[in-house]
């Protein structure tokens, strides 16, 4: 092995994540966030996902790798009269994966190691081997990605809500009105919701980030 990386895991003071052990800790203040795509044995890419979540968590890397995803969308078709859903894999043998980027604009070493040797993880899409970082998404190419999914590419919002609680909405055409939550999809960071419109129950899907304060019932 050569460069950098070798030089690292082969020094005395080997400062590569241990789990359960204490690492290196990056000031994540104004951090840079890219998406790389990772390679994986196809049909593998979410049992990658939930082990790549679960080394983040172990290895406590949070402040460095955070969204993982595989690239999937819901496809409706109509059969016999019916409309059947079905989720299908753009990308069969890919996983997404979003980390922070402060050494310019590339990933840490720590970080490279612990997606790399992720149980079912080939490699890292762009990637010149030899422990050399793969280069980031463009960012319209992670919009048009975000968007074949349903999803968006804004920051991850946390809400603590569940369904039958009371939010009050802050944006859209229903802001400054109250909902009572119906279903939370925290993948999509999204909520259902019925608002009461003269008199009657309506239906509306929201963002997170166009509700406030969760209300007491």
């Amino acid at each position: 092995m050569k460069g950098r990386f070798a030089l690292n895991i082969m020094s005395e003071n080997n400062d590569l994540p241990q789990e359960n052990n204490e690492i290196p800790v990056h000031n994540t203040d104004d951090i840079e966030k890219s998406w790389f795509v990772v390679h994986t044995y196809s049909g593998y890419e979410h049992k990658v996902k939930a082990n790549l979540e679960s080394r983040t968590q172990t290895m406590r890397m949070t402040e460095q790798i955070f969204r993982i995803l595989v690239p999937e969308q819901e496809v409706t078709t109509i059969q016999d009269g019916e409309a059947k859903t079905s989720v299908e894999n753009d990308f069969p043998g890919y996983v997404l994966v979003e980390m922070a980027t402060p050494q310019d604009y590339n990933m840490t070493d720590e970080a490279w190691y612990v997606v790399r040797n992720t149980p079912g993880v080939t490699g890292f899409l762009g990637s010149h081997g030899a422990g050399s970082k793969p280069n980031s998404l463009m960012p319209e190419e992670v919009d048009l990605l975000m968007k074949r999914m349903g999803m968006s590419t804004r920051e991850v919002v946390t809400l603590d809500v569940e369904a039958g609680q009371i939010v009050k909405i802050i944006a859209g055409p229903f802001s400054g009105m109250e909902g009572t939550v119906t279903a939370v999809d925290p993948e999509k960071q999204t909520l259902e919701a019925t608002v009461e419109v003269f008199g009657r129950e309506t239906p509306t899907e929201l963002d997170f980030a166009d509700v406030d304060t969760v209300l007491d019932n």
